[in-house]
């Protein structure tokens, strides 16, 4: 998704679409406070990383079974897709907890929001659908971006650079499940059930690793449930389905400039929560990762 031929001005959707709207930055601030749960939480990455889609598995269900304009019967031929988006989103989940482990939360945050170039990208090698000038200046300024984040990193912990190299990784598995979840939409599966689906198949592909893994799989109380909670049904279920939401009511441009709220609101998250500080070079490097996605998805629209 990417910005269209023109943007209107804001003040043209607040009248008419001021649900739409809130649910988008709503949906955005709900995933921007994954990070922060994952820090906080007293499991291992891989632990939970299976809590968070686990949880929420229940409720995804019941809201699916509660909206009948949602359900469609899945046709054999889409078996095989949603299996591949379930190995995608756990893939984009493990490796995206762990980079919190070690960097920081702007740095993965960021990074994993490549996953929209890494699309185009894929388009690219896979279909031959060559890419427009404006997508490789986009292209250009993400990697020159990502040069200054991993330079600041360079300058903090001997794990930083591990955690930005896994963020990248994240932004790859991303990318390969939202291609999966394009091809599945097309075939006619409705939002719900795509999420209920594959976020159940990513709870069965994760328990297994979680628990081979050797990390603490279980929280010491009833905080760290409440954590795991927080992760499950506010970031993951709400945040995902509120962001579902609003693409449904809103042009794509606006709402992939608007989900740019997200990396900016984690960073935020993090700053006022967990006393993470920004060094210089980590905020340029933002700006310029943040300039590169918008330009690179805006190439997409047009």
């Amino acid at each position: 998704m990417g910005v269209g031929k023109s943007l209107p001005s804001l003040t043209y959707y607040l009248p008419m679409r001021t649900p739409a709207l809130i649910a988008l930055f709503t949906g955005a601030t709900c995933i921007a406070l994954s990070p922060i749960w994952v820090r906080v939480s007293d499991v291992g990455p891989t632990a939970s990383a299976f809590w968070r889609v686990a949880l929420a598995v229940p409720l995804l269900w019941t809201l699916f079974a509660f909206n009948s304009r949602d359900r469609k019967i899945l046709d054999k031929r889409q078996h095989l897709p949603l299996l591949l988006a379930g190995i995608a989103f756990a893939g984009d989940l493990v490796f995206w907890h762990w980079s919190i482990q070690y960097t920081s939360v702007a740095n993965s945050t960021l990074l994993a929001n490549l996953a929209s170039i890494f699309v185009t990208l894929a388009a690219w090698v896979l279909w031959r659908q060559r890419p427009s000038g404006l997508f490789l200046a986009g292209l250009a300024a993400a990697l020159l971006g990502v040069a200054l984040l991993v330079r600041a990193s360079l300058g903090s912990t001997p794990d930083a650079l591990l955690g930005d190299g896994l963020g990248i990784i994240t932004a790859m598995f991303y990318a390969w499940y939202l291609l999966s979840v394009k091809g599945l939409r097309d075939a006619g599966a409705g939002t719900l059930q795509l999420m209920a689906v594959t976020t159940t198949i990513t709870a069965l592909i994760l328990l297994p690793i979680a628990i081979a893994s050797g990390e603490v799989f279980l929280p010491g109380g009833v905080n760290g449930w409440l954590v795991l909670l927080g992760l499950a049904w506010i970031s993951h279920a709400a945040g995902q389905g509120l962001i579902a939401y609003a693409l449904a009511h809103l042009p794509a441009g606006f709402s992939s400039v608007g989900l740019l709220f997200q990396p900016v609101m984690a960073a935020l998250f993090a700053w006022v929560l967990l006393g993470e500080q920004l060094v210089a070079l980590q905020v340029a490097g933002g700006a310029v990762v943040l300039a590169g996605i918008y330009l690179a998805r805006r190439a997409s629209s047009q």
